[in-house]
C-alpha cells in the first residue's frame, strides 16, 4: 500500500540521520526507481527530502524541519486507518497496529471526537459471518514472509484439488488473500512453473537455505499477463425471485433486467474459471445458465454428479 509506505519513509527519516534508496528498496521488497518516485511524492506533499551522493550518501530531511498535520488531512488519516484495519481484519501482524497507532497519535487534538465518532459508526470486517482466523494459517503465513525476507526458498507438502499429496520446494515470490484465505504465489521447482497454493493445505512448511532467483515475476505481473491473455465469456443467467435479494451483491446494475414474473435476467462477462461455476452452483435451483452452452453442460455435469451423491 504506497500510503502506507510513504508514511512509514517519513517516519524512518525523521529518526535516522541518512537512509540510501536501496536500503529502503530491500526494506519494502520494491525497485530503487519505486523509492526515488516515493521521495519525490514525499517532496511534493511539502517535507523537504534531500539527496546526498558518494558512498556516505543517502536520503535525510533538513534538520530545522519539524513534521506538522499539513502532511495529511484528516480524510487522509481516516482513509489510512480505514485500510490498516482492513489489513489487521485477515493478518494478526503487530506492525499494523503500531502503524494505527501512529497515524492515531499525529490527529488534531480537536479533531480526535470527530474521529472516534467516524469508527463508533463505521466497522470495518472484510471476513465473512462466522469465519474464525486460523491460527495454524497465521504460523504457515509468518514462516513464508520471513522466507521472502531472506529470498530463500521454502518446502512442504501439498495436497491438491485432484486429492494427490506432493512434496514440493518452490521460490516464494508473494502471498495473496484472496476470497478469505491465503495463498503463495511461487515458482514450483517440480513442475518448472508458477504456482498458486493455498496455505491451509500445505503441511510440514520450512525454509530452504537456497536462495531464490531473483528474476521473478510477482503475482500483479502474472494476474495482469493472465487477465490480457484471458478472454472474457459473455454469460446469460436467469435468476429467480427468491433469488433476487442476493443479485445486486454480485452484479452492476446495467448488467440486470427484471421480469414482470418477479425472475430476473443477468447478462454479464466473465473469466471463466471454477470460481465462476462455483458461485452459480450456489444459487442452487434458484439460477439457470441460459447461455453459453458450454457452461450449461458444465453446470448440468457438476449437478447430476451432486445428485448422485445423495441417491
Amino acid at each position: 500500500m504506497k500510503i502506507n509506505r510513504l508514511l512509514a519513509i517519513v517516519i524512518m527519516l525523521l529518526n535516522r540521520e541518512k537512509i540510501s534508496a536501496l536500503e529502503l528498496a530491500e526494506k519494502f521488497e520494491v525497485s530503487v526507481r519505486t523509492i526515488y518516485r516515493d521521495m519525490e511524492a514525499i517532496n511534493m506533499s511539502g517535507i523537504p527530502v534531500v539527496s546526498k551522493q558518494g558512498n556516505d550518501g543517502g536520503f535525510y530531511i533538513l534538520d530545522n524541519y519539524k513534521i506538522n498535520h499539513q502532511f495529511l488531512t484528516f480524510e487522509d488519516m481516516i482513509s489510512i486507518v480505514e485500510a490498516l484495519k482492513n489489513i489487521s481484519g485477515v493478518l494478526n501482524n503487530k506492525n499494523v497496529e503500531i502503524a494505527m497507532e501512529k497515524v492515531k497519535n499525529i490527529i488534531p487534538c480537536n479533531k480526535k471526537n470527530v474521529f472516534d465518532l467516524h469508527f463508533k459508526h463505521i466497522f470495518i470486517d472484510t471476513l465473512p459471518w462466522g469465519f474464525k482466523k486460523s491460527e495454524k494459517e497465521n504460523a504457515k503465513y509468518n514462516i513464508i514472509y520471513e522466507a521472502l525476507k531472506e529470498n530463500k526458498c521454502i518446502g512442504f507438502n501439498y495436497r491438491n484439488a485432484k486429492g494427490e499429496y506432493i512434496s514440493r520446494k518452490v521460490e516464494p515470490s508473494t502471498l495473496v488473500f484472496k476470497g478469505f484465505a491465503w495463498y503463495l504465489f511461487s515458482f514450483c521447482k517440480l513442475r518448472n512453473d508458477y504456482r498458486i497454493f493455498k496455505l491451509s493445505r500445505m503441511d510440514n512448511l520450512k525454509i530452504l537455505n537456497e536462495k531464490v532467483n531473483k528474476y521473478r515475476i510477482s503475482y500483479e505481473e502474472y494476474k495482469n499477463a493472465d487477465e490480457i491473455e484471458k478472454k472474457p465469456t459473455k454469460i446469460s443467467l436467469k435468476f429467480s425471485s427468491k433469488s433476487r435479494y442476493r443479485i445486486q451483491d454480485y452484479f452492476d446494475d446495467d448488467d440486470i433486467k427484471f421480469l414482470e414474473d418477479g425472475n430476473v435476467i443477468v447478462n454479464t462477462e466473465v473469466i471463466e474459471d471454477d470460481w465462476v461455476y462455483s458461485m452459480i452452483l450456489s444459487y442452487g435451483e434458484g439460477v439457470e445458465v441460459l447461455k453459453p452452452q458450454r457452461i450449461r453442460n458444465i453446470i448440468k455435469e457438476k449437478c447430476k454428479k451432486i445428485s448422485n451423491i445423495y441417491k
